[in-house]
């Protein structure tokens, strides 16, 4: 990487400006660090940098700010946008604004170096392009049933949300069943440009076979027995907007054979019609099925399939993204307060530890009944892992790879230096005690003799250890030799 290449670093947090600064400049770059965006924007037109790295809301002009001017003054210059806000808005508008990347706090040190390296890769291959037009309007947020999550899985699914926030392209939702699929079409819908437009859904799993037909393109008066009207169907209910055709994996073949036939030629006739339909309408599929399985079997047209599987995204199991459990739970737990008008519930902290360890076969959807039940039926405002419904009580947590502490305190880790601290050991060496020796007191039923015994330790040490901790009062009780 040549040592002329120059990286800014624009945060108003100092910690985060020292250690990026520190670990950019390890890596061969030449990095100049700014408290704030109307700093660097003075700078600008005496020296550009071959790429900026700006955190999305910071005191005077926001991230997004800085992003507008340089896309208008110097739109080859890649800029990426950190926000400690990992939700879908904020991934959608720093794409709109002509991001490169998005970038939630906390970050692994690594692949920021990493995304860095990557930004001055395009500006190299992309400095002789034209300037790209400037910022688009920024949608509205989404106040009501919007993504949650903060997993970098759910960042992938943000990632690509806000690149299609311009498109018209069909795409193609793979996911188990509650896992939020409509959700996800809901949002493309609404940060596209047929926001204004009607977004339809359908699914086709709950429609008899019979009817997918005239419900898909609707039919004319008269076209069978019970037709005394004519009937919109989804596409013209649709148009100019979105419609969302979910379990597509579940249609029949003979109507794959219409539906093939409209995105094709982008037209199609009523069920009893004679005159041709144009539809204006965005596809947006979705299943939780493997359709290149069905495709091979024979269930499912592999033409159609072709269409549809223009771009995927692809939901995780809950059970994948389970650093994201503790927040969905405190929103449906709001959320089902306020449609039942009681207080909300809160979880205690052992009852969260609990939740985070199931395996959830039913997803999102089920973590919000588990919360709509909770708020009907737990005895307090504090959730205890008791007031929980009992098939969760009955339900088994997997075991935890004997390695998966390493892997969770290496994590914490990387977070931390992220943030900038410096006093990890501090931090981290008396809960690694306290926990240690909480563990080995209860295996011995508090036998401190005992307990020390299997920590490698004397009575005293364990003693001294204890007092130092603060745990030697709380256990006095337990105190047995």
């Amino acid at each position: 990487m040549p040592q002329s290449e120059r990286v800014w670093v624009i945060d108003d947090d100092r910690s985060i400006r020292w250690v990026l600064e520190k670990a950019l400049s390890q890596a061969g770059l030449e990095v100049t660090a700014f408290e704030n965006a109307d700093e660097a924007l003075r700078r600008l037109p005496a020296g550009q940098p071959q790429a900026i790295v700006s955190d999305i809301r910071m005191q005077g002009k926001s991230g997004l700010e800085l992003l507008a001017h340089v896309q208008q003054v110097c739109a080859h210059v890649p800029v990426i946008i950190m926000t400690a806000h990992s939700d879908l808005d904020s991934a959608v508008k720093s794409y709109k604004g002509g991001a490169f990347e998005y970038l939630p706090k906390p970050f692994d040190l690594d692949e920021a170096v990493t995304l860095v390296r990557r930004a001055l890769v395009h500006a190299r291959e992309h400095a002789a392009l034209a300037s790209v037009a400037a910022a688009a309007p920024v949608p509205p947020v989404l106040q009501k049933g919007g993504l949650i999550g903060e997993a970098a899985s759910m960042q992938e699914v943000y990632r690509a949300i806000g690149r299609l926030s311009q498109s018209h392209i069909t795409v193609l939702i793979n996911g188990e069943s509650g896992t939020g699929k409509e959700l996800v079409a809901q949002s493309l819908h609404n940060h596209s440009p047929r926001a204004d437009k009607p977004f339809v859904a359908l699914n086709m799993a709950a429609i008899p076979r019979e009817l997918i037909e005239s419900e898909l393109f609707g039919y004319e008066k008269g076209a069978f027995t019970g037709a005394l009207t004519r009937r919109q169907g989804r596409f013209e209910q649709a148009a100019g907007g979105t419609l969302f055709l979910d379990e597509i994996g579940d249609m029949p073949l003979e109507a794959q054979t219409r539906l093939l036939r409209v995105l094709s030629d982008g037209s199609y006739y009523q069920v009893g019609g004679h005159n041709l339909v144009r539809a204006n309408v965005r596809i947006i599929a979705a299943t939780h099925q493997d359709l290149e399985t069905l495709v091979r079997q024979g269930r499912f047209r592999e033409d159609l399939f072709h269409r549809l599987n223009v771009i995927r995204i692809h939901l995780p199991k809950l059970s994948e993204r389970r650093e994201d459990i503790p927040r969905l739970a405190a929103y449906f737990l709001q959320k089902a307060a306020a449609e039942l008008n009681v207080e909300a519930r809160v979880l205690l902290p052992e009852t969260e530890r609990y939740l985070c360890q199931l395996e959830w076969p039913g997803n999102v959807r089920q973590l919000e009944n588990t919360c709509r039940c909770i708020t009907v039926m737990a005895a307090g405002r504090e959730v205890m892992i008791g007031d929980l419904p009992p098939e969760l009580l009955a339900a088994k947590p997997p075991a935890a790879p004997a390695r998966d502490w390493e892997a969770a305190l290496s994590q914490w880790a990387d977070r931390e230096l992220a943030k900038g601290s410096q006093d990890l050991l501090a931090q981290a060496l008396p809960a690694f005690e306290r926990n240690m020796i909480l563990s080995a007191l209860r295996h011995t039923a508090g036998r401190r003799r005992d307990a020390a015994a299997l920590l490698g330790w004397g009575r005293n040490t364990l003693t001294r250890k204890m007092r130092e901790l603060g745990l030697a009062d709380g256990l006095a009780g337990e105190d047995r030799d």
